[in-house]
């Protein structure tokens, strides 16, 4: 007789339906992934004022800017920033074997709060809400320069996640071109909406409410779940119930409605393993100055790297450095593990 295929139990692959690309997935391998050792870290003790921290209220920046004694959240360009507004035109392309071009942006860092010690879980809703406002307005002004063809809203959380500053904070890119990784989705929305007349993620959140297997959260504006395709162990994603193509169209209900979406994600992520979990988090929302784009569907993704406990992480390494994506616990049970924790943050109970 011949085997049944059963995706719970059976190694396949999972298709990506935003870049094309796919996920290997080896649930056989895995079948108690959390049997073994859980480490703690140290506490984290810092302080609520840091005075060498260049973004707490007040300090001096590296550059000698003194930060405004500010109360809520607080935006300026990145001293050190990856892309500069002033690069002059220029290109490089010798045979089509040696190729560079010139590349032109405004990079800017959000301080999400004053308190040095907070981090986005922490935070009450309302002052959450106040950093999702400023994502909109900085989104809105940005795009008011034509030469922009792109704003990248992230955050890196966590030393292992490169972030050189413990202070809640995250940062803003504009740029003249249109990334890779948004291009892959750039790619397939349109395909989705040309055929079905209706955004690939209308119709994938659809499915996923129907089935209820990956859904983690949702209120009236926003689903969070765990992909289908998730590549990291504990990946997820917020999608925007209503089809906008970017953060400009939320209003005042669906900006609040963001905030609790985040801080209901972000707590079950530092209660999984008692600690201030480490990811990195951001929009894809629609070119801007690149003509209309209906297909484009506002969501953003949340990429966190542990796997089984504080101190033990997932690498991409060998096969997924050199073929592609591997993961052994699955999506749906990454959502089971998260749906199970609390509501209250785990430092309220210390």
């Amino acid at each position: 007789m011949k085997q049944e295929f059963i995706l719970e139990e059976h190694p396949h692959t999972r298709l990506n339906i935003l870049t094309g690309e796919s996920v290997l997935v080896s649930p056989h391998r895995s079948k108690r992934p959390w049997q073994g050792k859980v480490e703690d870290l140290a506490p984290d003790n810092r302080p609520a004022y840091d005075p060498s921290c260049y973004l707490c209220a007040g300090n001096k920046r590296s550059d000698g800017t003194q930060n405004p004694d500010y109360k809520d959240s607080f935006v300026f360009v990145n001293d050190f920033s990856a892309l500069l507004q002033d690069t002059p035109d220029g290109e490089l392309n010798d045979g089509g074997l040696l190729v560079a071009k010139s590349a032109k942006g405004i990079c800017k860092v959000i301080s999400f709060t004053p308190e040095h010690n907070l981090t986005l879980p922490e935070m009450s809703v309302e002052a959450i809400t106040k950093v999702v406002n400023l994502w909109q307005d900085e989104y809105i002004s940005l795009r008011a320069n034509s030469w922009i063809k792109y704003i990248q809203i992230f955050e890196n959380k966590g030393e292992i996640m490169g972030c050189s500053n413990p202070h809640p904070h995250g940062q803003i890119w504009a740029q003249a071109s249109i990334p890779q990784e948004v291009l892959k989705e750039c790619q397939s929305q349109k395909k989705h909406f040309a055929i079905n007349g209706k955004s690939l993620l209308s119709a994938y959140l659809e499915l996923e409410l129907e089935k209820q297997e990956r859904i983690l959260f949702e209120n009236k504006h926003f689903v969070v779940l765990v992909p289908f395709w998730a590549v990291w162990p504990f990946e997820t994603m917020i999608i925007s119930k209503k089809h906008v193509t970017d953060i400009s169209y939320f209003n005042t209900l669906e900006k609040k409605a963001l905030a609790e979406a985040i801080k209901w994600l972000t707590t079950r992520y530092d209660n999984l393993f008692q600690t201030s979990f480490p990811y990195s988090a951001g929009m894809h929302q629609m070119p801007v100055n690149s003509g209309n784009l209906p297909e484009w569907h506002w969501h953003m993704h949340f990429y966190p790297p542990l796997l089984r406990s504080a101190t033990v992480k997932k690498f991409m390494v060998g096969y997924e450095l050199l073929a592609n994506p591997q993961r052994d616990i699955t999506p749906e049970y990454a959502a089971q593990r998260l749906r199970e924790l609390p509501d209250l943050h785990y430092k309220s109970s210390m």
